[in-house]
């Protein structure tokens, strides 16, 4: 959801910016989870075609930036990977918030991190988009 949210932000500010989605748990080539896709069709955005991807240290060194949901995913990449260190910002870095981890979770716990990815996005847009 956080990388559909923050690409249509790219894409309305007229911005070249490639965005990409990854995750430490993923579980490669599985679809996005219905309540997700449900979510995003509310927004006419369309994540049908998602397939989960794990995160490795070569996508991190290809990249300027990457954010992560939580506090101790940013400590888990910047452990594993040190050299990614400086690169790694939670969504939420300039608020006092974490996105929950959604596995196995119910339309109601979706909705709410989708707030608080909203809040997250807009202020990283600011900065990436000038």
């Amino acid at each position: 959801m956080a990388a559909a949210v923050l690409q249509s932000g790219i894409k309305q500010a007229n911005a070249h910016i490639e965005v990409a989605s990854a995750g430490l748990a993923a579980m490669g080539g599985f679809e996005a989870d219905a309540y997700a896709i449900k979510l995003m069709n509310e927004r006419d955005l369309d994540i049908n075609h998602h397939r989960g991807k794990q995160f490795t240290a070569k996508e991190g060194l290809e990249n300027d930036l990457i954010l992560v949901m939580s506090t101790a995913q940013q400590h888990m990449v910047e452990e594993t990977w040190p050299l990614l260190h400086g690169r790694v910002y939670r969504l939420s870095h300039w608020g006092n918030f974490d996105v929950d981890d959604l596995y196995g979770r119910g339309e109601p716990a979706f909705r709410k991190a989708l707030k608080s990815i909203d809040i997250g996005i807009s202020r990283w847009l600011e900065i990436v988009t000038g």
